[in-house]
């Protein structure tokens, strides 16, 4: 049986890629750090090529789809090599999209009742955002007692300061972030920079078993 997308590693990089150029060098950074779950959010125009590189040149990495919000982009996406999809939030229509499509996917709650929904739907992972914004590891520490079967990635406001406190909760897989990837590092192709966070960003699985 396949890992658990939510096992793959601790963290899970948020990358917006404006340059596609910048994409292989990029994961090829971050799974050498690592990190071999990669999101490239579509909050780009370049972001099918982005996927389509990552897919093609850096076998290591498994690459998804963020900011997955139609069905239409759930086809693309996955034609363009994405192995995972991940959506801010969710519809019947877009969960049907994603049920349909053969990877592995991160619907979006920031509600209890969302997460019911999602569980009478026969879905247990989901992506927990904003996760700071939303109420943080104290609503999510809220949920495991009703609500066991569910886990998250929590997204949205997670650093590498507070990083630590959310996966330390039962229910929280890994969490899902940006801090690795600062603008001025892409800006400069300062590869071995962003490999270096990475590779702190991939201790943290070391640090929640000490928990």
């Amino acid at each position: 049986m396949a890992p658990s997308l939510l096992d793959l590693a601790p963290v899970v990089p948020v990358v917006v890629i404006e340059d596609a150029s910048d994409a292989v060098p990029l994961a090829r950074a971050l799974v050498a750090g690592g990190l071999p779950a990669i999101e490239v959010t579509l909050r780009t125009p370049v972001a099918l090529d982005a996927i389509r590189a990552i897919a093609e040149e850096v076998p290591d990495a498994v690459v998804g789809a963020g900011t997955v919000i139609t069905p239409d982009q759930v086809t693309q996406t996955v034609a363009a090599g994405a192995r995972f999809l991940v959506s801010p939030g969710w519809t019947d229509v877009l969960l049907a999209a994603m049920q349909a499509s053969g990877v592995p996917f991160l619907p979006g709650v920031s509600t209890t009742s969302e997460v019911v929904a999602l569980l009478e739907r026969g879905v247990t992972e989901m992506k927990f955002f904003p996760a700071e914004a939303a109420g943080g590891t104290a609503y999510l520490r809220s949920l495991a007692g009703p609500l066991p079967q569910a886990r998250f990635c929590p997204t949205g406001g997670i650093g590498s300061a507070n990083a630590p406190d959310y996966l330390a909760l039962p229910n929280v897989g890994c969490v899902g972030g940006t801090w690795m990837l600062p603008a001025d590092a892409i800006a400069a192709r300062d590869w071995g920079r962003v490999e270096a966070l990475a590779r702190e960003a991939a201790e943290l699985r070391t640090l929640r078993a000490q928990v």
